[in-house]
């Protein structure tokens, strides 16, 4: 086959298409909510949320109500607890995160074990099976990537003055700790677009690596945004043909995508500082 038979051969299936589709949301998302959790320190928040929302996600499923939004629910809930109970505990969050994060994924897995049989749906929330995503999901999806979009750009100025300068955005009369919640719910829904994706178990990557990745890039934060997409939206291309061609895991494969473009450009950047200094 050659190579623009095997990259157009895919296009013929819906499922493809539609995995591209919610592949790119979900690139786009983590890159603007992940770029303000890597300049604040918050991955893993990002990690805790995102093993939060399985038990919301196992109830949904008992109930018979649709999956996102148990996964909202848990995952809302638990970023809301986090903060709460940092600020009123007197605890490290690192202490607090640790709790809510083990509780929180022990519970569901205690709800799942309790199903008597095997559930492949809720697996592929575990692991992410984008390939299976339906036109309903996709929907779902960017309905909520549209809205979280919508936020940031409405409270861009806000977000971005509480994120590099919280004393002085505080001073100014700014209510930081809404923002810094707002921020949390933002997170939790991100994870919540990123489930199908790539699944629970690897959402902190998809968050995480492409604005990393764009950090070692670029200074300005606009700048970090949309470098973070493009590599978020480049390694979901990459990583879906692999997974097709490959037949290996769909969220796996675009995490490895995006882990090797980091490893990469730090290579890269490495070898520059010491070209430069030499």
């Amino acid at each position: 086959m050659n190579p623009i038979d095997l990259l157009l051969s895919p296009l013929g299936y819906d499922f493809f298409v539609r995995a591209l589709l919610a592949s790119a949301l979900v690139g786009i998302s983590c890159a603007v909510v992940g770029s303000f959790v890597v300049l604040k320190g918050m991955s893993f928040i990002g990690d805790a949320v995102s093993h939060a929302a399985f038990p919301g996600v196992v109830i949904a499923y008992l109930l018979g109500v649709p999956i996102i939004i148990g996964g909202s629910i848990a995952a809302i809930g638990t970023a809301l607890g986090i903060g709460a109970l940092t600020r009123r505990s007197g605890l490290r969050s690192d202490a607090v995160i640790g709790v809510l994060f083990a509780g929180m994924f022990a519970l569901g897995v205690a709800l799942f074990s309790a199903i008597p049989n095997f559930v492949g749906d809720l697996l592929g929330f575990l692991f992410g099976d984008v390939l299976g995503i339906s036109v309903g999901d996709l929907a779902a999806l960017s309905l909520l990537a549209t809205l979280l979009i919508a936020i940031v750009a409405l409270l861009w100025k806000e977000l971005l003055y509480a994120t590099f300068d919280p004393l002085g955005a505080g001073a100014a009369g700014l209510p930081v700790r809404r923002l810094d919640d707002l921020l949390l719910v933002l997170i939790a829904v991100t994870i919540v677009v990123s489930l199908q994706a790539v699944g629970i178990v690897l959402v902190v990557a998809m968050i995480t690596t492409p604005a990393a990745t764009a950090q070692l890039l670029v200074r300005r934060f606009d700048r970090m945004i949309g470098v973070a997409a493009v590599i978020g939206v480049t390694s979901g291309v990459i990583g879906l043909y692999a997974s097709y061609l490959l037949d290996v895991a769909s969220g796996a494969s675009i995490v490895l995508v995006e882990t090797l473009l980091f490893v990469a450009v730090l290579a890269i950047t490495r070898l520059r500082v010491r070209s430069a200094s030499a």
